[in-house]
């Protein structure tokens, strides 16, 4: 959304005029670091002003720095048609109205007598909801002082105090709107009973996104991204060695997601992949590129790896007990504690008397250790990588050693390895520092 020049050019207008304009539906994120300043930093923590509610502290002062924040974004866009008074009363209104409610949450939440959690889940709820509906209002504006009838559809419901849930919100929002006359650009927020926040927290916008497509039925749904879905990160091996992603099917792309690598989030994209809408994956920068097509039934009508990926953000717990062996229910009991604690598993491997589980470095906790070790002799905690093959159609003959040959041949040690039976997701754990050389090795002998 920040680079809103080349939005316009190469998604609105591209190669479309006077009617072919309209007929389509843009849901848009918030404006790139706008997030961070209303919860948290997504990627290094640092609070927002969501925390401040958390913790009990005095927040409007940080509400009066986010409405001068956004109003400087504003002024970026100026040259682009923006009407600056009329944004930046919108954005001032908008918050103002957002200090109301959540001051009123602020004391509610000092009486001690509620629960805290639903409470801060509210708060987090009216934060978020700030971000997409400034971005969309921006966006919409601009796109009506070109002359373009373009429709503001925000569904934060943030004066609508009736109980819709999102499915409920997004049909009767959509209800009465001549989408052929018309480009509505839609807040990636949506308010329902249910919390979108809940479930899906920062990844909301994608969820939004499908609901939509399923309530309108589109030839195709697109996700425009600033870059394209690749064989392998050209940051790493080189834009020559790896190529867009052309086909690929939605269990391909939850095995992406598996890893960090978001084409789309898998739970986001179920409506999709049940209700059979195609998902097509875009780099905004290249309009006149095709893309990757993500269908239900997709297989690659050769075999091969479609794509090379992995994460260092990882952690493997290696669970010993010499009593496991041939003990029925061991393995229950280990998951039991990570169901308890809400944590789900990356990769599984397992010998005698050892069940070694990949989690994500973000949901490792003192307390998992803890439990573990009360109930098995020795739990052991390493920081790890893993890098993976890819595909829909790679079940070949030597594929498994060809690529731990490649990884011995870089001197990579492999610290374990696996794949299920449909052979979707070939995976390595090796250690961190040798992630790079593991993923340019592998492509190389993909190649």
């Amino acid at each position: 959304m920040s680079a809103l020049k080349d939005v316009i050019n190469n998604i609105i207008l591209f190669e479309r005029k006077g009617d072919e304009l309209y007929n389509r539906i843009f849901v848009v994120s918030a404006f790139s670091g706008v997030t961070n300043l209303l919860l948290e930093n997504k990627k290094t923590g640092e609070p927002g002003v969501y925390h401040r509610i958390a913790k009990y502290q005095e927040f409007h002062h940080a509400l009066a720095e986010l409405i001068v924040s956004l109003q400087t974004i504003n002024k970026k866009y100026v040259g682009l048609g923006l009407d600056l008074p009329l944004a930046d009363k919108f954005i001032e209104d908008r918050v103002n109205d957002a200090k109301q409610y959540l001051d009123n949450l602020a004391n509610i939440l000092a009486s001690g007598y509620v629960s805290k959690e639903g409470i801060l889940q509210a708060a987090r709820e009216i934060l978020a909801s700030i971000g997409e509906s400034h971005s969309a209002f921006v966006f919409t504006n601009i796109l009506q002082n070109m002359g373009i009838n373009a429709t503001l559809v925000d569904l934060s419901g943030f004066h609508d105090h009736k109980s819709y849930t999102i499915d409920q919100r997004i049909k009767h929002t959509f209800s009465n709107i001549e989408f052929d006359k018309t480009i509505c650009i839609v807040t990636g927020y949506a308010k329902g009973t249910e919390g979108i926040m809940r479930e899906f927290d920062r990844g909301y916008s994608e969820v939004t996104f499908c609901k939509i497509a399923v309530a309108v039925k589109p030839q195709e749904a697109i996700i425009h991204k600033e870059y394209h879905l690749c064989s392998a990160d050209p940051v790493l091996v080189g834009t020559d060695n790896c190529i867009p992603v052309g086909f690929t099917n939605y269990d391909v792309a939850d095995q992406l997601a598996d890893v960090g690598m978001e084409a789309i989030h898998p739970k986001a994209s179920k409506p999709l992949e049940i209700n059979n809408i195609n998902l097509r994956i875009k780099n905004t920068f290249e309009p006149e590129h095709p893309g990757t097509l993500i269908t239900k039934d997709y297989v690659s009508p050769h075999k091969r790896v479609e794509v090379i990926t992995g994460t260092t953000k990882l952690v493997m717990i290696d669970i010993y007990d010499p009593l496991m062996v041939g003990n029925v229910g061991t393995d229950f009991e280990i998951m039991r504690v990570f169901y308890d604690l809400g944590i789900s598993y990356n990769f599984k491997a397992t010998s005698a008397n050892s069940i070694s589980i990949v989690i994500w470095e973000k949901d490792f906790n003192k307390e998992l250790i803890r439990e573990l070790e009360e109930k098995f002799e020795k739990v052991t905690v390493e920081k790890m990588a893993m890098v993976c093959l890819i595909g829909s159609n790679m079940d070949q003959v030597g594929l498994l050693a060809k690529s731990a040959g490649a990884l011995s041949a870089a001197n990579i040690d492999i610290k374990s390895a696996g794949f299920a039976l449909r052979k979707v997701n070939i995976q390595f754990l090796v250690a961190r520092e040798d992630f790079d050389d593991a993923i340019i090795a592998l492509n190389k002998a993909m190649a």
